[in-house]
């Protein structure tokens, strides 16, 4: 069963008016990671995933993620949209979480320019920031969109909404 829409106010996005298959677009915000206590990523070129039930999934340039930050990590995914993921672990500041970030080494065609871009689980972060917000994790553990006060659900995650 699909959930109600919660119609969105000025300035806000539903996540049931994004598309599926999904769309890739530019992010026109400055998007920062902090992890222990450090500065993780800091970029203005990042782009965004947006898929109907899902907050969105922010990419970001490898060269805009502190050199060394990242390790790779065992096993990977398939997404049906843009392909073969890999893992990475996060190690900075004396502090490793593993399996936190993912990338997309060679996506499908439309999600071209996310080659090597890396994604981030906002829940293991210090903070994930969208402008000067602190972006929440999307609920469950599972998927990695990030939610600011800008994006209405109800979004898929949580208990009781696998079959959405």
């Amino acid at each position: 069963m699909t959930p109600k829409r919660i119609e969105p106010g000025p300035g806000q996005e539903s996540v049931w008016d994004y598309p599926r298959p999904p769309r890739l677009e530019r992010v026109p915000e400055r998007i920062r990671i902090l992890f222990a206590g450090e500065v993780l990523a800091d970029t203005v070129a990042a782009w965004r995933v947006l898929e109907t039930s899902h907050p969105p999934t922010y990419y970001l340039p490898p060269g805009d993620i502190a050199a060394g930050a990242l390790r790779p990590a065992g096993g990977g995914s398939v997404c049906e949209w843009k392909g073969r993921a890999a893992y990475h672990d996060v190690v900075l500041g004396g502090r490793r979480a593993e399996r936190v970030a993912w990338s997309y080494p060679d996506p499908t065609p439309p999600f071209a320019p996310i080659a090597g871009h890396v994604a981030f689980y906002a829940g293991p972060m210090d903070a994930c920031l969208v402008g000067d917000e602190a972006a929440e994790p999307q609920p469950g553990g599972f998927y990695g969109g990030w939610l600011t006060r800008r994006i209405v659900g109800p979004v898929k995650g949580g208990p009781g909404s696998w079959g959405w």
